[in-house]
């Protein structure tokens, strides 16, 4: 037991900042930062589209959707794999491989948001658009001003989901050798050669205790909200 825990003892800093101290974040810093990054692009991008789907009826909502159902059938590991080798062919340099996880991750997420969004949406009652109207609201401002903010605060808890499998996700960044914390665990696990089980079980409970911690202030923030 001493042995396992002085494995990760030792290996802490490597798990923790990867090598941050030669400019390179890695482990769970980077993990965290991919998921921030890639959860703010999927947030806006999605609300966005979700906007654009409920504002323009029609054709170009059914191929708003077309995308998104397209989007969702793909494994995500296959969307990471195809933007790490796409993406420098089409803007013609080589990007960070930690960008382009991020870039995979917002797409691939900004889907869900979509349909989450769209569905709260509609979930409001007529009387909503209608008093909007009514005030003399276009219909922009009514999306923007009135729909919206009362549609993402219903649907908030889907928006937690959709974030904590997002910062899940970052895992399988380990596939085109981004060092987040699966990766810098493996590569541990592989230098060190001995107690892989306490290794990942460390890593495991970091995603957890991430992951817990999320749900745990959002349900806070609403609470006290409620009470205000």
């Amino acid at each position: 037991m001493i042995a396992n825990v002085t494995v990760i003892a030792g290996n802490l800093d490597y798990l923790l900042w990867g090598r941050m101290a030669q400019g390179e974040p890695g482990g769970v810093l980077l993990t965290v930062l991919m998921a921030a990054g890639a959860g703010v692009l999927a947030l806006v991008g999605g609300v966005l589209l979700a906007g654009l789907a409920w504002r323009y009826d029609g054709v170009v909502r059914r191929l708003l959707f077309i995308w998104a159902e397209l989007i969702r059938g793909i494994p995500l590991i296959f969307v990471i794999f195809w933007l790490y080798f796409l993406l420098p062919i089409i803007t013609g340099s080589d990007l960070p491989g930690a960008l382009t996880v991020t870039l995979a991750l917002a797409w691939f997420t900004s889907a869900a948001v979509m349909h989450t969004t769209f569905a709260g949406l509609q979930a409001l009652p007529g009387g909503q658009r209608e008093a909007a109207l009514a005030g003399g609201f276009s219909a922009g401002q009514m999306l923007r001003l009135v729909l919206l903010p009362q549609a993402m605060r219903n649907v908030l808890p889907s928006y937690v989901g959709l974030f904590i499998a997002l910062l899940k996700d970052t895992s399988l960044a380990f596939i085109v050798n981004v060092p987040e914390l699966t990766t810098v665990a493996g590569q541990v696990n592989s230098r060190v050669q001995v107690y892989p089980a306490a290794i990942f079980i460390f890593t495991g409970l970091v995603y957890y205790l991430l992951c817990s911690g999320l749900g745990w202030l959002v349900t806070r923030r609403q609470r006290a909200t409620a009470y205000q």
